[in-house]
């Protein structure tokens, strides 16, 4: 991923220095658990933890330097393990393992600890949208059908259903996060022919992970959950970044993203407030929707084992981690940043007249006794009147002989808070998903 999108808490994870540090402790708990059985000797598993390399950038270009004769990073890696813990005792590194047994069980390790920093930040995010949706609980605006008035809302109202949204991508993350906390160290075709589950049930208890059956890989079903689990945030948050993107065009300018002192909106046009954090976090999201598709075309592998889902993995598996957990980061900023224009929602409310009160009038005029059809076609034509000649849509009715509503009858139909009162059950929903 590149550094623009790249956040130390969650890329470190990922980093070659992380990747090999894991896979030493891996194979380390192994030749402890094998020397606890009788495999290794005792001084030996010892003398492997005790001289066991530093992990760092000379490592790391150590391994590399291997790899050109090997043409295979872990077994490049378990030549510079051995070599740098010395013989006799090196010779156990690694011992009836193969190399997914370390390769996957790291990967799941990893992933485990990315779900965990991502339901961490996830949980920031919901906490900002609930408290978006408490303080606009009473903020009348008009609500958008089709991109056109239709009734009116309150902004709590739409915002706590993102809150809700979002809150089942938690449990889909969270799911994901206990599928994926799994490990296998049952050799070249999972069947322990070259070593005990003692071995993996060892280093599994070590590292929080769950022993699972397996061929030589981990079914890449639970690879693909994740993806669709970090996809499906990354598509609520776009779900979000796009009304918002709606909401701060100039002709509804209804919401704005915080602009800090010294901040350029355009290099051309100084006037310039433009959605980019929105912006942004849409396109982001078709990239984790890319990824996904090849997370699910991993799932079927020749066999017992092949290698077309590795070169993937490599990309797609860190860059949809580091990817959304920017992207929560990113909306989280721009919920706690957003300013909302309450007079211009009024006023926006206000622009069609009254007749985003057409429903209620027809319900009355049908209530006075006249049929539901006769109904509609005098609240539609009068309403297209309205539009028209741009006058109040409560007068045209009055004018309208056809139409015998009283005043009472009409301040009822036109009621805002009647229209609302029942928005914020929404709101009310959200109750416990803050964190």
């Amino acid at each position: 991923m590149i550094d623009r999108y790249s956040l130390p808490e969650i890329a470190d994870i990922f980093s070659d220095e992380s990747r090999f540090a894991r896979y030493l402790e891996i194979e380390l708990l192994a030749t402890e658990a094998q020397s606890q059985l009788g495999v290794v000797p005792n001084s030996d598993a010892k003398e492997c933890r005790a001289r066991a390399p530093k992990v760092d950038a000379a490592f790391v270009a150590d391994v590399a330097e291997r790899e050109k004769v090997t043409d295979h990073d872990v077994a490049a890696f378990v030549d510079v393990v051995q070599q740098r813990i010395g013989m006799p005792a090196g010779a156990w590194i690694h011992h009836g393992l193969t190399s997914t047994d370390v390769v996957d069980t790291a990967w799941c390790w990893m992933l485990k600890d990315a779900s965990d920093v991502t339901l961490a930040a996830l949980n920031d995010l919901i906490t900002a949208v609930v408290k978006l949706a408490e303080a606009h609980r009473n903020t009348p605006m008009i609500g958008r059908t089709h991109g056109i008035h239709a009734e009116p809302t309150t902004f709590g109202a739409k915002v706590a259903l993102w809150a809700l949204q979002l809150d089942r991508d938690r449990q889909r993350m969270t799911a994901a996060r206990n599928n994926i906390a799994v490990c296998k160290l049952s050799g070249a075709v999972g069947t322990y022919s070259n070593i005990d589950p003692a071995v993996e049930a060892h280093v599994g208890k070590s590292l929080g992970l769950l022993p699972v059956p397996a061929t030589q890989v981990i079914a890449r079903d639970r690879h693909a959950e994740y993806l669709w689990a970090c996809t499906s945030i990354g598509t609520s948050i776009e779900a979000v970044a796009v009304e918002l993107r709606h909401l701060q065009r100039t002709e509804v300018s209804e919401v704005r993203e915080g602009f800090k002192p010294g901040q350029k909106g355009s290099s051309a046009m100084p006037h310039k407030r433009n959605p980019i954090s929105a912006e942004t976090l849409t396109g982001l999201s078709r990239v984790l929707r890319g990824n996904l598709q090849s997370g699910l075309q991993n799932v079927a592998l020749w066999h017992e084992r092949d290698i077309s889902h590795s070169s993937a993995e490599r990309i797609v598996l860190p860059d949809s981690s580091i990817l959304v957990y920017y992207m929560i980061k990113r909306l989280t900023r721009l919920i706690s940043g957003l300013e909302v224009d309450t007079q211009r929602m009024k006023e926006n409310l206000d622009s069609s007249f009254g007749v985003v009160f057409s429903q209620p009038v027809l319900l009355a005029i049908v209530d006075s006794g006249l049929s539901r059809d006769d109904a509609y076609r005098i609240v539609q034509e009068d309403a297209a009147i309205a539009w028209r000649e741009r006058k109040p849509f409560r007068d045209v009715l009055t004018a309208d002989k056809r139409v015998t509503l009283n005043a009472s009858q009409l301040d009822q139909a036109f009621d805002i808070d009647r229209a609302v009162r029942h928005a914020h059950s929404a709101i009310d929903a959200t109750h416990g998903l803050a964190q």
